[in-house]
């Protein structure tokens, strides 16, 4: 299990300290390293990140207030060196708090935290699918919320966040079209365009490089991307949609 890791902080020597601690990590991958929450944004929307080491006193914008900001933070491991920041960082649910100077021991017990619960909601993820394979639990408005396959017309990428056309109403989520698609099964699901992932029981037509749906009693066309024609035409001839 490969944790995405970011690391933000102003200070370099501070990056300079973590990102030596999460080498010694196995579980931990660090993917970005940011000097401010600007970036750290930029990260969060680029990149699937699940743990965020983050500075609270940081200049334009704190780590405290960038954490507010966020609809779907990942984990955050506060770092600081003003103790008395520490009540308001578990009130947003942070994993831990680090005081620096930061030892290795006290590094290694925030990371162990931060595994084992990731370790844990994916556990619970799997629990759910492997129970019922006619539904998946999506991470929407800070719940997870039950979305049954049949309930999917489509799903369409749009930057850094991705919404799910139900049959009645909608559902937006942070996270890539890459990693939503490895989790839904190939038997209902179909990736036909760079943006865009349609239900195959939704499909009604396809004409040229459309495929014909219908949302809301109205017919609506789905542009079908050039790298996912071939495969969808085999689909077609093989009576498998």
């Amino acid at each position: 299990m490969k944790i995405n890791t970011i690391i933000v902080d102003d200070e370099p020597l501070a990056l300079d300290v973590l990102e030596t601690f999460i080498a010694k990590i196995p579980e931990l991958n660090l993917v970005s390293r940011c000097v401010n929450a600007f970036e750290a944004n930029q990260a969060l929307t680029e990149h699937d990140i699940d743990l965020m080491f983050l500075d609270i006193q940081m200049p334009q914008l704190t780590g405290v207030d960038f954490v507010k900001t966020l609809t779907n933070p990942p984990l955050v491991v506060f770092t600081t060196a003003f103790p008395n920041y520490a009540i308001e960082g578990f009130e947003l649910d942070a994993v831990d708090y680090l005081l620096k100077p930061i030892s290795a021991e006290r590094f290694m017990k925030a990371a162990n935290k931060a595994i084992d619960k990731l370790k844990m909601m994916h556990a619970q993820e799997g629990d759910h699918e492997e129970a019922n394979a006619d539904f998946i639990f999506i991470k929407a408005d800070k719940k997870f919320v039950k979305v049954p396959y049949d309930d999917v017309l489509y799903i369409e990428g749009l930057k850094d966040y991705v919404i799910i056309k139900r049959t009645k109403g909608r559902l937006v989520t942070l996270q890539t079209m890459k990693s939503l698609e490895e989790k839904l099964p190939a038997d209902k699901f179909k990736r036909i365009h760079r943006s865009y992932i349609v239900g195959l029981n939704q499909i009604k037509a396809i004409v040229g490089n459309m495929i014909e749906i219908s949302e809301d009693g109205k017919t609506k066309h789905l542009p079908i991307g050039k790298n996912y024609r071939d495969d969808l035409l085999d689909m077609v001839n093989e009576n498998r949609l």
